[in-house]
Order: C-alpha cells, then sequence, then structure tokens
C-alpha cells in the first residue's frame, strides 16, 4: 500500500506539474490572467489529497466540498493532460513539417491564449455534460430464460445495481432516488454485485443509508456482495452498515430463494490474503447443499475468468466494477482489459451481464459510458 501510496501521489504530481507548467506558459503574455491560473490550478490540486488527509485526522471536519472538488480536478488532469500533449506533438511535427500557418506560430502569445481557452473550454464542457449524463441514469431491460424448473416460480423480476460508490460524493440525496427508481420498477428481488460503500462509513451515516434502503420494496430479498471498494475502506465495518440497511451479503455462499432458485455470492479478489485462492464457484454451490437442480444466478463483483461460471453449470452471472469504463477515452482501454466490459453475453448456456454501475467512482462524471439499472425478467421452465 505504501508504494502504491508513493507512485501515485508521485504521478499525479508530476501530471499536474506539466499541465500547470504548460498553462502558465500559454498565458505568459497576460501576467494577471496568468497568477489567477496558477492560484485556482493549484488549490485545485490540493483539494483531494488535503480533504482525505482531514477526514482520517480531523473528524467532523467538513471535508466533502475538498474532495467534490478534488474529484472533478481529475476530469480536469485527463483532458488536460491528453490537450496539452496533443498540443506538444503538434508544435514537435510542426518542427520538421511547417505546417502551421506562420500569422499563429509568430505570435506565440495569442497563439497561446486561443489554446489555452480551447483547452479549458472543452475540459468545461466535458465536465459539464460528463456530469449531467452520471447523474441521469436510464433503465435497461432483459428478458432472459433459463431451461431450468423453479420450484412453484415460472418467472422472476429482478433489478440489477451496482457501484453505487455511497460515501462523500454519492450520498443520501442520490440514494433516495436510486431507491426511487428501483420500487418504480417493481422488483421482485434486488442483486447488488459490489462497490455499494465507497469508504468506511460511521454510525450516523449508516444510520441515514439504512432508513434509506430499507424501502426499497421486493418480496424475495436484497441480496449483495462486497466488491472492492468495501474491502479498501474497511470490510468488516462497511459489510455491517449493508446488513443495517436489510441487506444479505453473500461472501462464498449461496441461498435458496423461495424454493425456486438459488442465489450465489463470491468474494472479491481484493480481500484474499497473500497466497489465498479463490473459493471454486461448484465448492459454494455443493457446500450450501445445491445439487444444480434449480437455476443458479451468481454475483461476482469482477467479472474475471467468465467460463468458470460456465463450467459450474451457473445459469446467470451479473458483475460490475468496470464502470463500461466511465470516462473516455479510458472505456477504449477498458474494453482491452476485460472480456466483456458491459453488456450481455452467452457462453454455453450461462449467460452473463456486466453492468455499468449506477454511480460513479471519484468525479462525478461520465463521458464513456452511461449510469443503468438494470431490470431482468427472468421466465423458468423448458
Amino acid at each position: 500500500m505504501l508504494a502504491f501510496l508513493v507512485i501515485a501521489l508521485s504521478l499525479y504530481g508530476l501530471i499536474n506539474f506539466y499541465i500547470g507548467r504548460r498553462g502558465a506558459q500559454a498565458l505568459a503574455a497576460y501576467p494577471t490572467a496568468r497568477t489567477v491560473f496558477l492560484a485556482f490550478f493549484i488549490a485545485m490540486v490540493l483539494a483531494y489529497p488535503l480533504g482525505r488527509v482531514l477526514m482520517g485526522l480531523a473528524k467532523g471536519f467538513p471535508t466533502a466540498p475538498l474532495i467534490k472538488a478534488g474529484s472533478f480536478h481529475m476530469v480536469v488532469m485527463l483532458y488536460g493532460f491528453l490537450g496539452v500533449v496533443l498540443v506538444d506533438l503538434a508544435r514537435l511535427a510542426n518542427a520538421f513539417f511547417s505546417f502551421l500557418p506562420k500569422s499563429f506560430t509568430e505570435r506565440p502569445g495569442a497563439a497561446g491564449l486561443v489554446l489555452f481557452v480551447v483547452i479549458a473550454g472543452s475540459t468545461a464542457a466535458a465536465i459539464i455534460g460528463g456530469a449531467i449524463n452520471a447523474a441521469r441514469p436510464r433503465t435497461v431491460e432483459l428478458a432472459w430464460s433459463i431451461p431450468k424448473k423453479a420450484g412453484p416460480l415460472d418467472r422472476v423480476t429482478v433489478v440489477l445495481l451496482s457501484d453505487l460508490h455511497l460515501g462523500s460524493l454519492v450520498g443520501r440525496g442520490r440514494l433516495e432516488k436510486t431507491v426511487a427508481r428501483i420500487n418504480a420498477l417493481e422488483p421482485d428481488i434486488v442483486l447488488m454485485p459490489g462497490d455499494i460503500v465507497d469508504e468506511s462509513v460511521t454510525e450516523k451515516i449508516e444510520a441515514g443509508f439504512s432508513e434509506v434502503m430499507r424501502r426499497i420494496r421486493a418480496p424475495l430479498g436484497v441480496f449483495a456482495v462486497p466488491g472492492n471498494h468495501e474491502f479498501y475502506s474497511g470490510l468488516d465495518r462497511n459489510l455491517a452498515c449493508l446488513r443495517a440497511c436489510g441487506i444479505t451479503v453473500l461472501e462464498d455462499q449461496a441461498v435458496l430463494v423461495a424454493d425456486a432458485f438459488a442465489v450465489a455470492g463470491r468474494k472479491d479478489p481484493s480481500a484474499l490474503r497473500p497466497g489465498e485462492a479463490r473459493v471454486p464457484i461448484r465448492e459454494i454451490l455443493s457446500r450450501s447443499g445445491l445439487d444444480g437442480r434449480r437455476p443458479v444466478i451468481l454475483l461476482d463483483h469482477q467479472p474475471r475468468r467468465l467460463e468458470e461460471a460456465s463450467e459450474a453449470g451457473v445459469d446467470v452471472q451479473l458483475s460490475g466494477h468496470t464502470h463500461a469504463g466511465q470516462l473516455f477515452p479510458l472505456d477504449i482501454i477498458n474494453k482491452k482489459v476485460w472480456e466483456l466490459n458491459w453488456g450481455a453475453l452467452q457462453k454455453g448456456r450461462t449467460r452473463y451481464y456486466v453492468t455499468s454501475g449506477v454511480g460513479t467512482w471519484g468525479p462525478p462524471v461520465r463521458t464513456g459510458s452511461r449510469s443503468e439499472i438494470v431490470r431482468l425478467r427472468l421466465a423458468f421452465g423448458d
């Protein structure tokens, strides 16, 4: 963890130094604007780390505004860095091929101002549009058939949502809207494959979240698995919060619901001790007394090694974690990392869905994907 922090803070500092230096150079002919830019930029650079430190050291200190401002700065970092790199590459190419008009290159002061305004304006537009996009989750409708009998049930309506990331940036107000959306979809059961809580919660925060979560109307219950963020911010405390919210938490466990179908949940790989292997899906099902005759829905936060579920006879696997990239162009990289980074897939008789999540991590901005809640109508039988 120490090595990770050193590397992360070093990259954070270097990227911001590069952006800040280039911005100051672009405004060199305008001293007042340059000073204002540097003062504002440095304040934004310091906001997120300062907010996190104060959160840990000064309990009760109003750190949310600092953390929120700093989270938006992450988007400034991404698009500011990309913009400055493109400008520097263009300047380098122009040194060899001289394709830029002399009216532009011979007036560095005016050219610098134009480039600064273009990059800053484009970044601001991306933040505003991405924030609006992130705050308006869509509803994805799916209808699947499973060729297994489910006892007394012939169909069930599942509402799937993941990656709420409740905490400093996603609070009670957003949770209330999400719960209202869930109830409007009239689920029989609600399934949450991880990252519901983003940081360790206090008893006061837990009470607020619990009061809202318990408004979910799902006759067959609400089930969840922890994700990597529940582990990073204190697994035991966060799982206690989820249970206080009326959620059944599954860690390498499976339960039979309404004597009809099974819901299984895997422990996230982030929670494993060094050298510890994941419990095989077959073992989770067998030690829970399930023989494969009933349909099985698996919750696994990270969509790794999808073939495991198919080999274990799972009928449906539901995952999250990827955010479908969240920010362009990271979504392009995201597609290369995961076999299925978003959407539906079928392997053999197993159906998979990886949701982009209803919340966001870091900045409450989406420029590379949409927030979503999924309503899955499952039909059982031949």
